[in-house]
Order: structure tokens, then sequence, then C-alpha cells
């Protein structure tokens, strides 16, 4: 039974209250990422400064697009343990075939999202119709996506456009000074927006939302519900899972991709950090293991959780040796407050998912 039915069951429920309680977890992951962004500003006191909110997107965006990739195949009820390496491939092929022109970039971009597109289509097939776990396939597939990130990349380097890095890692200001003029951007709303954030909104508005609402995102949630329901109703069970999968190595590929830009480089071990990490923030921001519910709003403000805690606990001083027990632990209780409402209902079932 899903949170709607829960919320259904009240009798007489006002809309605030079947609002909070459809996206109980998501709304709690916001509230810990501001009580955590609360806790940060006063120990940094430039918090707001443009800087540091461009920093702190830069390091939390290629985290986000991890996470999104992830929520493409948890919600079907599956997993993919070859993220990081998707996106280590991704990060090795742009570094090789990046050319310092207009079409040598857009060229890379195209070629490194049907490199995604390829491995996510790969997953897809040999789990759906070689009927076998998405763990072990995704991890077998890992292990020779790395390889062959290593084989394009067997040492750090390569060349990135700088102009390419600046796009997507800089200010808005800094992009709108050549067209509106330095006097009229600098020290405006347009200084604090880093064009990360602007990334993460054409991603969204272009790629996920058109996903979500198409008959396909609608079949992609209702396998995750009840995959038996689903094929009983008409969806193409087969179909769907194959295009979750290919889904989830696009947005590996624009992860790979802005790690590229952040970095202006290659290198074929960087991805693997955050195939955890993603599973992390998916489950921070409220998508069930188990499928059929949750979404990349919640990931969003999971995966920026992360390096929230990190910038806690440097300025706190704290320890660099104990920095990653205090970040497991402010993790755990985290994931475990957005399972506390349990504890709440009478029928346990009734929040399964």
């Amino acid at each position: 039974m899903t949170t709607t039915a829960v919320t259904a069951s009240i009798p007489n429920a006002s809309p605030i209250r079947r609002f909070f309680s459809r996206h109980f977890r998501v709304v709690l992951t916001y509230v810990i990422l501001l009580v955590l962004l609360s806790v940060n500003i006063r120990l940094n006191e430039r918090f707001f400064t443009p800087p540091v909110i461009t920093s702190t997107f830069n390091q939390s965006m290629t985290l986000v697009f991890a996470g999104m990739a992830q929520t493409s195949v948890v919600v079907t009820g599956g997993i993919d343990l070859s993220v990081g390496p998707v996106i280590s491939l991704s990060n090795s092929v742009a570094s090789a075939v990046f050319a310092d022109s207009f079409f040598g970039i857009v060229g890379t971009i195209v070629l490194v999202l049907l490199v995604g597109a390829l491995c996510g289509l790969i997953n897809g097939l040999i789990i759906v119709y070689g009927r076998l776990q998405p763990i072990i396939v995704t991890l077998a597939t890992a292990s020779v996506y790395s390889g062959i990130a290593l084989y394009v990349r067997p040492r750090p380097g390569g060349f990135v456009p700088r102009v390419y890095g600046d796009l997507l890692t800089t200010r808005l200001s800094t992009l709108l000074q050549p067209l509106l003029g330095k006097e009229v951007v600098t020290n405006s709303i347009f200084d604090f927006i880093p064009a990360s954030a602007i990334l993460l909104l054409i991603v969204l508005l272009v790629v996920w939302i058109p996903f979500r609402r198409s008959k396909l995102g609608l079949w992609v949630y209702a396998i995750g519900s009840n995959q038996s329901a689903a094929y009983m109703s008409g969806v193409n069970v087969n179909r769907t899972k194959v295009a979750a999968y290919v889904m989830c190595g696009v947005f590996a590929a624009i992860a790979g991709l802005f790690l590229t830009a952040q970095t202006l480089s290659g290198d074929a071990t960087k991805g693997g950090i955050f195939t955890l990490q993603s599973i992390a923030v998916v489950v921070l921001g409220g998508t069930s293991l188990f499928g059929g519910s949750g979404g990349v709003i919640g990931t969003i403000a999971g995966a920026f959780v992360l390096p929230v805690i990190r910038s806690i606990l440097f300025f706190g001083r704290i320890d660099p040796l104990q920095q990653p027990l205090w970040e497991g632990i402010v993790l755990l209780l985290a994931v475990a407050a957005g399972a506390s409402r349990i504890f709440t209902v009478k029928n346990r079932l009734d929040v399964l998912r």
C-alpha cells in the first residue's frame, strides 16, 4: 500500500495534512538540510557570499546527477551499481575527445550522452531478457565499464577546454558580463546564482519532468508499485525497465560531464565513490528501495546534505581522521528520522512504501 492510500484512509483530512502525509520523507529531508545549513552558517560567516554558494553547488552537482540516475531505476524496484563506473567512463571519454571549438564541445557532449545511454541499454537488456537480478548484473558491468575507462584514460590527464569548465562551474554574472556589462551584473542577484544551478534547472525541465509526466514515466512508477498489476493493466514491463536503465545511463553521463567541467581533466577512478553515495542520497531523499514512490526532488536535497555535513565538520575543526565517523553517524540519524513515522501508524504495512 502506498502513502497515497494512507492519506486516503484519513477521514476529512485537510489538504495540508494530506500533502505532508504523502510527502513526509521529502519534507523531512529538506528540514534536515535546513537545520544543517543553519549550523553551517553559524560556523562559517561567509557562507552566503557568491564564491561559497557557487562552491557548495559545484561540490554537490555531480552527486545530484548521480542520485537522479539511481532514482530512475530505484523507482522500478531495481538498483544500479554501475553508476560510478559510467561516470568514470564518461569523464574519461570526454577528456580524450574534447576539442577547443564549438562543434568539438557540442560533439563531445552528444557522444558522452550516447555512451551513457548505451551503458544503460546494455544493463537493461541483460536484466530484462537475461532475467537476472539487477544487483548482480550491474556489479558485473561496473567492472566492465571501469576497465574500459582505464583503457581510454590509463593515467589522469587529457584536455578539457577552459571555456567548457567556466560555462558550467562559474557564476551567472560572469556569463552575462559580455552581454550586459560588468557594472550591471556585479553585486546583483546574478552574482549569487551558480551556473551549475541553471544546468540543474535545465536538466529538470528538459529531461526529468517530461519523462515523469509521460506515459513511460507513469509506467515506471506502476512497475515499482506492483509489477504484476502493471502487466495486467497493459504496461509493457520489459520495455519500461530497459528505458529506466537507459535514463539512468544518461543521467550518469551528465554527472560525468559535470565532473569533467569541475576538474578540467579525466580520471578513470574518480567516479567510483558516487555509486554508494548515489544510493545513500536516494534513500535520504525519501525514495523507497522497494520502488513505486519517491523522485528526484528529495534526491536533490539529499545530495546537498553530504557536502554540508563535511563543511560543518571542517569548520567545526573535527579531526580529519574522525570526520568519516561523524559523517556516517549524521547520515544514520537522518535516515532513521525518515523511518520514524512507522511508530506513529497502527498498521505498519502502510508505510513500507
